[in-house]
């Protein structure tokens, strides 16, 4: 047999064993995780920045089922762009109003709090790293209040809102999202996510649905007995 032949049986055969080898042999009943979240909203131009926690209950060692809650907060400008065409009729009466070359962007605040629940797929087959994905579904609760910067603005915010200058809405959304943890010891890890999600909030005063994007790095805790034995 050639050299260069018992060369590729040699690494075929270590390729084929290295995953039980490397594989994972500590997997903790529950886990807990707290980190930095970071929500942005393209169509809206927004991005908000936050906190983000779950808890999960590890039924095997590539399910895990658990709950994700999350709050952000960020400001940005809402421009008679993003809204839809009943809400732009009403903007009608004011724009005579307007003086020449008057732009009507009308700065606001907007928190985010959102809710989800359900499965998620790991592979763990590497030692220290733990890749999962997982779909995105759940709801979403936002609160927002304007705080225009001059008399114009001030009055057509008013009409559209009311005297409050406040608006919530509570919708639910879904998409998909995955990541990986790097599995320092057995109880201790830092995890990477990114969850993208699909929405329709406000619906009666912004112009369909948005598309935003989560990601989110933090630090994983494992306790309970290993489910592997």
């Amino acid at each position: 047999m050639r050299r260069s032949s018992v060369f590729v049986l040699f690494v075929s055969l270590f390729l084929t064993a290295l995953p039980s080898f490397s594989q994972q042999d500590y997997i903790t009943r529950y886990s807990a995780y707290a980190g930095f979240s970071y929500l942005s909203t393209p169509s809206l131009n927004l991005t908000q920045r936050g906190i983000d926690t779950d808890v999960g209950v590890n039924l095997r060692s590539w399910l895990t089922v658990g709950f994700d809650f999350s709050y952000n907060n960020g400001h940005s400008s809402l421009l008679p762009t993003y809204l839809n065409s009943a809400t732009q009729a009403k903007l009608a009466p004011f724009l005579p109003l307007l003086p020449p070359g008057f732009v009507l962007a009308v700065p606001y605040d907007g928190s985010s709090y959102s809710y989800e629940a359900g499965p998620q797929f790991n592979y763990r087959r590497l030692k220290k790293v733990t890749f999962f994905v997982r779909p995105a579904l759940g709801a979403l609760h936002v609160d927002l209040t304007a705080k225009p910067t001059n008399p114009i603005a001030a009055q057509i915010v008013v009409g559209l809102l009311g005297p409050s200058l406040s608006k919530s809405d509570t919708v639910v959304f879904y998409g998909f999202g995955g990541g990986f943890t790097w599995e320092a010891t057995h109880h201790v890890g830092i995890r990477v996510t990114a969850d993208l999600v699909h929405y329709n909030m406000f619906s009666d005063l912004l112009n369909g649905g948005r598309n935003s994007v989560r990601v989110t790095v933090g630090t994983k805790f494992g306790f309970g007995k290993n489910i592997l034995h």
